[in-house]
C-alpha cells in the first residue's frame, strides 16, 4: 500500500528542488515513488498549475514500440509493427493518469498562498532514516498524509530530530 505526503513550500523553486531530490533518491533506490507532482498556485492570477514528473506519453510510446516490434516480427514486418505499436502506445499513455488524483491536487492547491507550491508524493516504500533528513533540509510544512495519526506524529518527530541534527552540524 502506498502513502501520500503533501508538503507545502513558500515558492516553486524549493518545491522543484524537493521533487528533483526525491527523483534522485528514487534512482538510488532509497525510495520507491508511485507518483510525484508539484502543485503551484501562480502569484499573478492565483491559478493552479500541476507539474507532473512522469511522462505517460513517452512511456506508452516506448512500450508500444517494443510490443509492436514483437508482433511485427511474428508477421515479418517489424518496422511497421514498431511504428503502429509506438503510435498506439503514445495514444494510450496520453489518456492514462495514474497516481494522485488531479482534481484532489487542484482542490488542495487552492489553499496555497499565491506564489507558493506543494509537493504531492505517493510513496510505496522508503528508507525513512535516509530520506527524511534529506527532505527536512528544505523546510516546508507537512500539510497532509495518509498515515495514521500515530504514524504521522512519529513522522513529525523524525523530521524535528532531523532538523535538530542538521542545525547542530551546521554550527
Amino acid at each position: 500500500m502506498s502513502n501520500l505526503f503533501v508538503i507545502a513550500y513558500d515558492d516553486l523553486a524549493t518545491a522543484d528542488r524537493v521533487r528533483d531530490k526525491m527523483l534522485s533518491m528514487n534512482r538510488e533506490h532509497l525510495v520507491e515513488l508511485e507518483d510525484i507532482v508539484v502543485v503551484e498556485r501562480r502569484a499573478k492570477d492565483g491559478k493552479i498549475k500541476l507539474h507532473q514528473a512522469v511522462n505517460h506519453v513517452g512511456t506508452g510510446a516506448v512500450g508500444g514500440a517494443l510490443w509492436g516490434s514483437v508482433i511485427g516480427l511474428l508477421f515479418l514486418v517489424p518496422f511497421l509493427g514498431a511504428a503502429v505499436g509506438s503510435a498506439a502506445g503514445a495514444a494510450g499513455g496520453a489518456v492514462t493518469d495514474t497516481g494522485v488524483n488531479d482534481d484532489f491536487m487542484r482542490e488542495l492547491g487552492t489553499n496555497l498562498r499565491p506564489g507558493a507550491a506543494a509537493v504531492f508524493v505517493l510513496v510505496r516504500t522508503a528508507a525513512r532514516d535516509k530520506v527524511i533528513p534529506e527532505i527536512a533540509k528544505f523546510g516546508g510544512q507537512l500539510v497532509q498524509t495518509s498515515l495514521s495519526k500515530e504514524d504521522e506524529a512519529h513522522l513529525k518527530e523524525m523530521v524535528k530530530e532531523a532538523l535538530k541534527g542538521d542545525t547542530a552540524s551546521a554550527s
